[in-house]
């Protein structure tokens, strides 16, 4: 019934849908509920070790026996500054002061694992599916070992020459993160992040673009939350769309209350690109923190940048304030709905559906 079918043959799945993958907003639970609705579950490993990974697919195998995509950050980590890390943390101070914490306390280094030999050597006893990476591709030899397991790869791309890079180390498909997308963006052939966010285009000027660049099945990311979205996509091209913000609305989702509120109470031009709380530039809902120190400024590198913000983060979520916490949100949050993910999933394919059969293909 779908116009183009190749990711549902590639994937093995019902519907053109994957679940973004959204480091520490979702887990099994959620990722398992979309693929029993019929899409792709992610589970994001960016957050976790080897071992935590491990007991989430899991969980996940014990849930369903539906494909899995699991996603790895490909980042190079970052050398420590520290008259960078000294001036970040002398900027938040009266924060400190103000929330009655000690500014000259020592901090807890705060990690975002990259791709290595330990997550390979784990994909290689796993096997999943689909192995899926954000900021480019792991190095080549470990990349050839993914193939070998004989799952799928995809990466995300926000402009076509990516997407061409991408398709010529191999890749199965490409994701097209547009600028509307929540959380981090996924560029990685440039080496001044900060400054190339402004030139990135958005998703539906993105799509065709990357279409057209790759031969590969191009899935579509960035402000897509219901039918209309889907439907754009696929006339665009896309031969699937990949959703985040949208299910983090679902009561299965692991955001924090604050975090939840302020989906249900955000607007078209609520969200805004911020490094500021991890060092890399990503989409979120604007607090006190982005509206008084940015929303972009001088931080160390990611994620060590999320080191001196932390304890302001518990101390304010304690109080009950998301002041400095991760707010992700793409800028479609106001289309989302508190309903349960596999509902969500058939709801959001049935909607697509109905709009595309209007279509003259």
């Amino acid at each position: 019934m779908w116009p183009d079918k190749r990711i549902l043959d590639l994937f093995g799945i019902e519907h053109p849908i994957l679940l973004g993958p959204m480091a520490g907003a979702i887990d099994y639970v959620l990722a398992s509920e979309v693929a029993e609705g019929g899409g792709l579950g992610s589970i994001p490993c960016a957050m976790l070790t080897p071992d935590t990974a491990r007991e989430q697919i899991a969980r996940y195998r014990e849930r369903t026996k539906k494909p899995l995509n699991v996603n790895f950050f490909c980042h190079t980590p970052p050398v420590p500054d520290n008259a960078r890390e000294a001036s970040w943390r002398d900027r938040l101070r009266p924060y400190y002061v103000e929330l009655g914490l000690d500014p000259n306390a020592p901090i807890n280094a705060i990690t975002r694992a990259p791709f290595d030999e330990a997550f390979c050597a784990l994909m290689e006893e796993t096997r999943p599916e689909v192995v899926s990476f954000h900021f480019g591709l792991p190095p080549e030899a470990l990349l050839k070992r993914v193939k070998a397991i004989g799952g799928k790869i995809i990466s995300s791309a926000t402009t076509a020459a990516e997407a061409r890079w991408l398709e010529d180390r191999g890749v199965d498909a490409v994701i097209a993160q547009g600028n509307e997308a929540g959380g981090h963006r996924g560029i990685f052939l440039s080496d001044d992040v900060a400054a190339d966010i402004s030139k990135q285009p958005g998703t539906f000027a993105l799509v065709p673009q990357v279409v057209d660049a790759v031969k590969v099945p191009v899935i579509a990311a960035g402000g897509i939350a219901d039918g209309r979205g889907i439907a754009a996509a696929f006339a665009l091209g896309a031969a699937a769309v990949q959703i985040g913000t949208a299910f983090l609305h679902c009561p299965e989702s692991k955001i924090s209350d604050m975090h939840r509120k302020a989906l249900a109470e955000s607007a078209d031009d609520s969200t805004v690109l911020t490094n500021l709380i991890t060092g890399r530039p990503a989409r979120g809902i604007v607090n006190r923190l982005i509206r008084e120190q940015g929303p972009m400024a001088e931080v160390p590198p990611f994620p060590l940048a999320t080191a001196a913000v932390a304890p302001l983060r518990a101390a304010a979520e304690k109080a009950g304030s998301g002041d400095f916490s991760p707010l992700w949100s793409g800028q479609a949050a106001a289309l989302g709905k508190p309903v349960a993910a596999a509902a969500l999933t058939r709801e959001l394919a049935a909607d697509g559906l109905a709009r595309l059969k209007a279509v003259a293909w």
